[in-house]
């Protein structure tokens, strides 16, 4: 991706993109509401004239000079093909395909002879070929074959997606995927699943069940578990009798309890909060309030309260919105260096599993992370030294507005 930061803080998306010339450029606009898909795209109250674009360049900089494409004879367009650019490969295809099979067919072919097989992008150029004779409507099948069984499993995979389309023009489609649904390529395996489910037919299936004796991570779970229930798919193993389909129908059902006990396990999943003793609450000086996310505006609907030093509080939290909430007590003037590091924790694999609470001596005590329409109590002492002690959200990004302060007075 071209991508190098990309946040949404509050209802402010802010987007920082390389050019293809070496400039960058910083855009920003402004929304009343949130752009999460919750909304139609047709909705009236979206903001389309709002916003900014700056364009960067460093002072006494010559960039290079942008491709030329509208018009750009055919060979050139060709070359443009290996451009490290992925918006330019992108522009120089359409313009390809714009041009028609009769005319850039024969120079593709010259082309391709020409790459140099020993060359670090070969796979990749030869990728960009065959995706292109595809949308000139001309597949070029031979090319497809050495790509499915070369030695890049990226080629590879990206091959063997191409199965989805072309596998009516292939009279050798199942053994193609058969080899490619025992690859040692997650990846590929992956995408022989789903290719599977674009065939539908009964050797389709039967290459499914040869990816279920492989392992399998959480993305290619997903793609097994979606090709076997595909409408094309499912009719060669549901209700059926036969040892095929009872080992598709053990899969699934062996995935069904992995949910279940998954589920089971996270409602007794313990959190980083005080302890629950049945005393607490008859505590004579309890003091209890309760917070909630205020639905769509990821905002608290209580922004300050304020309780003795040492007093016992109970803090009922309740998240009505359809994103998940967490909420982080911390100590004062640490609101900015907890909210960033949440949104750091955005790049960990593990963040999510962490409730996206930073580990710092700044947090004094955090509940989970609630899903939408959930709710969590949080038992604690407030401090003893008097002062403003900052509460936040640290889901990534929304730490900058959806955020309080607990007083702590005499």
């Amino acid at each position: 991706s071209d991508m190098i930061f990309s946040t949404n803080l509050s209802f402010i998306p802010v987007d920082l993109k390389f050019g293809p010339r070496g400039d960058l450029y910083v855009c920003d606009w402004y929304n009343p509401i949130k752009g999460h898909a919750q909304y139609s795209l047709r909705d009236e109250r979206r903001d389309r004239t709002a916003g900014r674009i700056w364009r960067v360049v460093p002072k006494g900089a010559t960039l290079p000079a942008a491709p030329k494409i509208a018009g750009a004879a055919v060979p050139a367009l060709l070359d443009l093909l290996k451009s490290p650019q992925s918006p330019v490969r992108d522009l120089a295809r359409r313009e390809l395909a714009a041009r028609g099979r009769d005319t850039v067919t024969p120079a593709l072919v010259a082309w391709l002879g020409q790459l140099d097989r020993k060359g670090a992008g070969f796979r990749h150029a030869q990728l960009e070929a065959l995706w292109l004779s595809r949308a000139l409507g001309a597949p070029n099948l031979p090319l497809l074959r050495e790509l499915i069984a070369c030695e890049e499993p990226m080629a590879r995979a990206a091959a063997t997606l191409q199965l989805r389309h072309v596998h009516a023009a292939l009279p050798d489609t199942l053994a193609l995927l058969r080899a490619r649904a025992d690859d040692d390529s997650g990846l590929v395996r992956l995408e022989a699943a789903i290719a599977a489910s674009y065939i539908g037919s009964a050797g389709a299936f039967e290459a499914i069940l040869q990816v279920l004796d492989r392992p399998a991570d959480a993305h290619l779970t997903y793609a097994i578990r979606t090709s076997l229930e595909s409408e094309a798919v499912l009719r060669h193993w549901k209700g059926v009798s036969s040892p095929m389909a009872k080992k598709a129908a053990t899969w699934i059902e062996h995935q069904n309890h992995l949910s279940r006990a998954t589920a089971k396990a996270a409602k007794t999943k313990k959190t980083n909060q005080a302890p629950t003793e049945p005393d607490f609450d008859r505590q004579p000086d309890l003091f209890t309030i309760h917070i909630s996310s205020v639905a769509e505006r990821m905002l608290f609907d209580v922004k300050s309260f304020t309780v003795k030093p040492g007093q016992p509080v109970k803090l009922v939290f309740s998240n009505p919105d359809m994103m998940q909430h967490n909420l982080v007590i911390v100590k004062p003037g640490a609101l900015e260096e907890v909210g960033v590091a949440g949104n750091e924790m955005a790049k960990d694999p593990e963040g999510i599993k962490k409730d996206f609470v930073p580990k710092s001596d700044k947090v004094l005590h955090a509940t989970k992370l609630i899903d939408p329409k959930g709710s969590v109590t949080l038992r604690f002492r407030a401090p003893t030294q008097p002062g403003s002690y900052p509460y936040v959200c640290t889901f990534p990004g929304h730490w900058v507005i959806m955020n309080g302060v607990m007083e702590v007075k005499p």
